[in-house]
């Protein structure tokens, strides 16, 4: 079986209207002016091409201070702190490294990721993170020029490491994406929390071994 993480809010926090409010408090007073200015950052089309490699930081960090007012300083120091901001979720890397001493044994798991993720902060996560060597392969966006929920990213997964659709489970925080990964043939999780997670796996008789 091939399981297929997501990096952001699956295996590493992702909260970004707490990073907004950490760089520009005095401009978003209450949590829903943080989500909203969160959103016009990071849902924008110049994030989206950030994510894709095809646009490089200093530019994203331009264009954003431009078309939303902000000053460039506060938004590079906002852009630096991502790196340090992607902490592991301890709780999903239990799991993960549960299966991963699990099949050192039996080796009828294979691991892999697929994540939109700037190559700046993929290179930050393979030099911080040793677990990441658990990982068989998998997929940056920022490095292959294609983002979730483009299928040509999951296409490009499946080809480089010769995955068998009907026995692939993509874990995904993100609807959409967990969709465009159905739509490939792959089973998909939607992941909420780790709790439901390992549910999740053990109710399909993906894992059945319990903590």
């Amino acid at each position: 079986m091939n399981l297929v993480f997501d990096f952001g809010a699956v295996l590493f926090q992702w909260k970004p209207a707490e990073l907004v409010q950490q760089c520009f408090g005095a401009q978003v007073s209450t949590p829903d002016m943080a989500k909203e200015l969160a959103h016009s950052v990071f849902g924008h089309a110049d994030w989206h091409a950030f994510d894709r490699g095809v646009l490089d930081m200093d530019e994203v960090i331009a264009r954003t201070s431009v078309r939303l007012g902000l000053d460039c300083a506060d938004l590079s120091s906002l852009l630096e702190r991502i790196g340090t901001h992607l902490a592991p979720v301890e709780a999903t890397g239990d799991l993960l490294r549960e299966i991963h001493t699990h099949r050192q044994q039996h080796e009828d798991y294979r691991l892999y990721f697929l994540s939109n993720m700037p190559a700046p902060y993929a290179r930050q996560l393979e030099s911080l993170h040793d677990f990441l060597a658990w990982f068989d392969g998998g997929v940056f966006s920022g490095d292959v020029h294609w983002i979730k929920p483009q299928p040509e990213i999951y296409q490009l997964l499946q080809q480089r490491y010769a995955l068998d659709p009907s026995k692939t489970v993509f874990i995904d925080d993100m609807p959409g994406n967990v969709a465009a990964a159905q739509a490939q043939g792959w089973q998909g999780i939607h992941f909420q929390s780790p709790s439901q997670l390992r549910q999740e796996l053990m109710v399909r008789a993906i894992y059945q071994i319990r903590p």
